[in-house]
């Protein structure tokens, strides 16, 4: 009989309380700021973490997890009778722990050969940020609860990665183009002439959909777009961050447009808010195919 364990980041936010009985190790990043070591979503809320990061000269930065750390924690799954671990990681093109994660499958085997044939570790690339991938995750370990086997579960994770959109709008861009990590925002010019930018991460790269002239107009465009892009009754989700009037706005605007309320809505975490800044707001949902 198999025994699946989930593992993914902090990265991917998942709300505390949709871990409850389910089989879901989320692992923090470390966040350096002031010399000091801070584990994402544990040392702090994630509203707390807003009022911190604004309180900063230099923007803080987040450690990648090791492939060191990684090798012990399989080990100490299969001494646990795991047949299977699913790791969905944080898009590989903005972190080393997707390949971090596959490079510990090898250390992890030279150390423990007799778990050949026995521990079947699967890596995915997220390709995508926040709750684009939690919401697999969370899905992938009600699936195995209710006995799917790991290979269908594989499968309805990568497919849901292969068509998830993040639509999110930064109303400061000071943080993402400073952070070096969502690029599309380092290359954007049009702060002078009142425009914003609609961004994405189609297949892990960070590029501007659209720019909008005024904030009053960002959250209307940004549903535009879902509306003509989302797969009729599937989910979607509404992001928080710390402006609380933009997050109500969009939740009322977003019920309005689609026709019913947002399935999930969430605040970002740390490691999100460090590179596209606490001043966003955003939506995922899944594409219709083209």
């Amino acid at each position: 009989m198999s025994k699946i364990k989930f593992l993914t980041d902090s990265a991917a936010d998942i709300p505390a309380e949709q871990l409850t009985g389910l089989d879901i190790q989320v692992m923090p990043f470390t966040i350096i700021m002031n010399g000091q070591e801070y584990q994402d979503g544990v040392s702090f809320t994630n509203q707390e973490f807003y009022q911190i990061l604004k309180q900063q000269e230099k923007i803080p930065t987040h450690a990648q997890i090791t492939a060191f750390q990684l090798a012990e924690l399989y080990a100490g799954l299969f001494a646990q009778g795991y047949t299977d671990i699913i790791y969905t990681t944080i898009n590989a093109k903005g972190s080393a722990t997707n390949a971090n994660a596959n490079q510990a499958i090898s250390l992890f085997l030279d150390e423990h050969p007799e778990a050949k044939g026995k521990l079947n570790i699967y890596v995915i690339d997220s390709k995508a940020y926040t709750y684009a991938y939690g919401y697999a995750v969370v899905e992938g370990a009600k699936m195995a609860r209710d006995g799917k086997d790991a290979p269908e579960i594989v499968a309805f994770i990568q497919d849901w990665i292969d068509h998830v959109r993040i639509l999110f709008a930064p109303y400061n861009l000071s943080f993402a183009k400073k952070s070096g990590r969502v690029s599309a925002a380092a290359a954007f010019l049009g702060d002078a002439l009142g425009l914003k930018p609609i961004m994405s991460f189609p297949n892990g790269d960070s590029v501007v959909l659209s720019k909008v002239r005024g904030e009053k107009n960002l959250i209307p465009s940004i549903l535009k777009i879902m509306q003509q892009e989302i797969e009729p009754d599937s989910p979607y989700f509404v992001i928080f961050a710390e402006l609380d009037e933009k997050n109500q706005e969009m939740l009322v605007a977003a019920e309005q447009a689609m026709g019913r309320p947002c399935d999930l809505h969430f605040y970002i975490g740390g490691v999100i808010a460090i590179n596209a800044g606490p001043d966003l707001t955003g939506i995922i949902y899944r594409k219709k195919e083209a």
